[in-house]
């Protein structure tokens, strides 16, 4: 990057990286034994349209310096919009304030120095930047496409909950008093429609989307919106279905959040303070013995890829799950002193998560996933937040089609899906090759061999 500003922000890589060594040299003549500084800009446009006519216009642009500053093992953070000197140094003091007066930790501090990614491959070159040079006239017309696309598909489609386009960028760079020095720019962009058929109380809206990094590989605004409407067309006369206890195949676009459930029950926050129903799990079999995961930091392009986590630390591909059996956590340098063990490089979450079944076949689409459930659920929406992390109890509110002889029946909503996570974990006959990838995680449809069905 050079010294100007790069398209879309008001600052350069350089300016920040003057920010974070004054910053630190702040921090060190404040008396700080430790301290860490992070400088970002994000920048964007938001455009949404309904029945044609444009409805929301937003330009977004934020910018933020926060520092962590350590007395031993006290910790304090202060954070602030205003990169001015004097604001710093305010920032700063605020910082060392806060750390005089918290209470010691043991497991504070920052990364040990083996564990920060080093010059080089913090520099590693991801391809996460692909700036959209967008006006908003553009950005609507994108949006009126994609919803006039779902709105010609059939008749029934009778409204709209609007189209919308964004386009979002962000660069920031890092740094540590143990060494570390890293920064990227990064981009993501999205195009999406809301399509509503059908009319009065038998009225059914469903919607879908694209996102990528570089808006050349977003899918086209005909592609989006005819497919949302034929989304929402199917789910016309959707019924409810007596309680029952059934298998459950979810929607490779639904099944994403069953690894989720398992990522944050393996986090270190929620295993140190002893909140996870997968507490004390590495090493033990959690999953069906034909489930793998795996973790793919860096790779091009990928929604999830970072050289190094939100504290320095390296990022790493490496199995997370092989037949079923927890082979890591996912732990910050904090959480793994709490447990006593070795960060992970997962400050910021989990980075480009792979899930497979050995048992999956090339021919294992749809249809074939259909087929294999016969007779049960087929979830394509799912709603509220209904999984206890605690005790790994799961309820949720459902809709999607009942399948019979292999084949889509008909529509169902209005019913609530219920089971234990463990035994949703464990009970995984198939995953689909229909794979499908939801932000930083990716894999096809799964099937439940067996879940609880709440309706009429």
């Amino acid at each position: 990057m050079t010294s100007s500003a790069p398209q879309g922000f008001a600052y350069s890589r350089e300016q920040f990286q003057q920010i974070v060594e004054d910053v630190l040299a702040m921090a060190k003549a404040a008396g700080a034994s430790d301290a860490g500084v992070e400088v970002s800009e994000g920048s964007g446009l938001s455009v949404s349209v309904r029945k044609g006519e444009l409805e929301n216009v937003e330009r977004n642009r934020d910018k933020s310096v926060g520092v962590s500053v350590y007395l031993g093992q006290r910790r304090g953070n202060a954070s602030t919009s205003d990169f001015s000197r004097q604001a710093l140094e305010q920032t700063v003091k605020a910082a060392y304030d806060i750390a005089r007066f918290t209470a010691e930790d043991p497991a504070a501090g920052l990364p040990d120095a083996e564990d920060l990614v080093s010059p080089a491959e913090a520099a590693m070159d991801l391809d996460l930047f692909h700036p959209w040079d967008l006006s908003a006239e553009v950005a609507a017309e994108l949006a009126r496409r994609a919803e006039a696309a779902a709105l010609a598909v059939d008749k029934r489609i009778t409204n709209s909950e609007g189209g919308a386009v964004s386009a979002q960028q962000s660069h920031f760079w890092a740094g540590n008093s143990r060494g570390f020095r890293g920064g990227y720019p990064s981009s993501r962009h999205s195009l999406s429609v809301s399509p509503i058929a059908g009319k009065g109380g038998g009225m059914q809206r469903d919607y879908w989307y694209s996102s990528m990094r570089d808006a050349m590989e977003l899918a086209s605004p005909e592609v989006v919106g005819r497919y949302a409407a034929e989304r929402a067309l199917s789910r016309l006369k959707s019924r409810t279905v007596a309680t029952c206890e059934v298998p459950v195949l979810f929607e490779s676009t639904t099944a994403a959040g069953l690894l989720g459930a398992y990522v944050q029950g393996t986090s270190g926050g929620s295993l140190y303070r002893k909140a996870s129903f997968l507490q004390d799990s590495l090493g033990q079999a959690v999953w069906a013995d034909h489930i793998d995961v795996i973790e793919e930091p860096h790779l091009m392009r990928g929604k999830a890829s970072a050289p190094f986590d939100d504290e320095g630390v390296r990022t790493r591909a490496r199995s997370v799950v092989a037949g079923g059996v927890v082979q890591n956590y996912f732990l910050s340098s904090y959480s793994a002193r709490k447990l006593g063990m070795r960060t992970t490089g997962h400050a910021g979450g989990s980075q480009n998560l792979r899930l497979t079944s050995r048992l999956t076949q090339p021919g294992d689409h749809l249809d074939a996933m259909l087929r294999k459930l016969h007779r049960g659920l087929f979830v394509t929406e799912l709603m509220g937040q209904g999984l206890n992390s605690v005790t790994g109890d799961y309820s949720r509110g459902a809709a999607g089609y009942w399948v019979e002889d292999g084949r889509i029946a008909f529509p169902v909503h209005e019913i609530t899906i219920a089971g234990h996570m463990r035994d949703m974990l464990k009970q995984v006959v198939a995953v689909g090759a229909d794979i499908y990838t939801q932000g930083g995680k990716t894999m096809g449809s799964v099937l439940i061999e067996r879940m609880k069905l709440a309706g009429s």
